[in-house]
C-alpha cells in the first residue's frame, strides 16, 4: 500500500519534476530502458529478475564481467533539465574492492564527446569519477577514503544523489549524507582537491545502471524502484 501511494504521488507530480519512476512490475520495457555498452560488450548480461526484488516481484539484474569490455548497463535518457536527483534501491552480491569499478554511468556533455560521469568504487569505498581527467570524489587519500562509505552486500540499499546545474554534487546512502561524495561551489572540502580543480559542471544526458570494471573484478547488481526527478526523493 505504501509503495502504491508513493507511485501515485509521483504520477501526480508535473513532468518537469518526476521524469521517471520505475519498479519493473510490468516487466522490462527495453524501448524505455535500453542496454548501454559503449565501444564493446563481451560477457556482461542484463535480465529481468522475477525472484528478487526490493518491492513487488521484479527487479533488474546485471551480471558484470571482468575487464572494460565485460561492461553492460541499462538506463533512461529521460533526464530533467537543471537539478537532477536519482534514487535507486540497489543490491550488490560482492563488496567493492581496491580496484576501480562503476555501477552507474552517465554520458556527460560538459566533459566532451563520449565522456562520462561515473559512480562506483575504489579502495573499497563509494566514489564519483570524472572520465575526462580521471578525477575522483573524494580524493583517494586515507583522509578522503574515511569520508566515504562502503556499499553493504547481500541486502537492498537506498542510494540517492543530486547533480546541480552549478556543479553541486550531493549523495545519500540510506538517507544518510555521504560527506566524501559532496561538493558544492564556494564550500571548502579538503578531500575534494582533484574534483574542485576543474570548473566542469556536469550536464548528463542519460542515467545508466550496471557494471564496468577496469581490472578483473566481476559482480552481480540488482536495481529496483528507480526514480529520476528534479527534487529530492528520499527512501520512504
Amino acid at each position: 500500500m505504501l509503495r502504491q501511494l508513493a507511485l501515485l504521488s509521483l504520477a501526480l507530480v508535473p513532468g518537469s519534476l518526476a521524469q521517471v519512476s520505475e519498479g519493473f512490475e510490468n516487466g522490462w520495457n527495453q524501448s524505455a530502458w535500453p542496454t548501454y555498452a559503449p565501444d564493446c560488450s563481451q560477457g556482461g548480461k542484463v535480465t529481468l529478475d522475477t525472484a528478487n526484488a526490493h518491492s513487488g516481484k521484479n527487479s533488474m539484474r546485471v551480471d558484470g564481467g571482468g575487464g572494460y569490455c565485460g561492461h553492460i548497463f541499462f538506463g533512461t535518457s529521460k533526464v530533467p533539465t537543471g537539478d537532477v536527483y536519482v534514487r535507486a534501491w540497489i543490491k550488490a552480491s560482492k563488496a567493492l574492492t581496491a580496484a576501480h569499478v562503476t555501477f552507474i554511468t552517465m554520458p556527460d556533455s560538459a566533459q566532451g564527446n563520449k565522456k562520462h560521469l561515473r559512480i562506483g568504487g575504489q579502495n573499497s569505498i563509494l566514489m564519483f569519477n570524472r572520465e575526462s581527467d580521471d578525477a575522483t570524489l573524494p580524493d583517494l587519500s586515507p583522509q578522503g577514503v574515511a569520508t566515504s562509505a562502503a556499499l553493504p552486500t547481500g541486502s537492498w540499499q537506498c542510494f540517492e544523489y543530486h547533480l546541480g546545474p552549478d556543479g553541486t554534487i550531493e549523495t545519500w546512502l540510506n538517507d544518510k549524507v555521504v560527506t566524501g561524495l559532496t561538493s558544492k561551489p564556494g564550500t571548502a572540502n579538503p578531500n575534494a582537491a582533484q574534483w574542485q580543480r576543474s570548473s566542469i559542471k556536469p550536464k548528463v544526458t542519460a542515467i545508466n545502471f550496471g557494471w564496468e570494471s577496469y581490472g578483473g573484478d566481476t559482480n552481480t547488481f540488482w536495481y529496483d524502484d528507480i526514480v529520476v526527478s528534479s527534487t529530492r526523493v528520499g527512501c520512504a
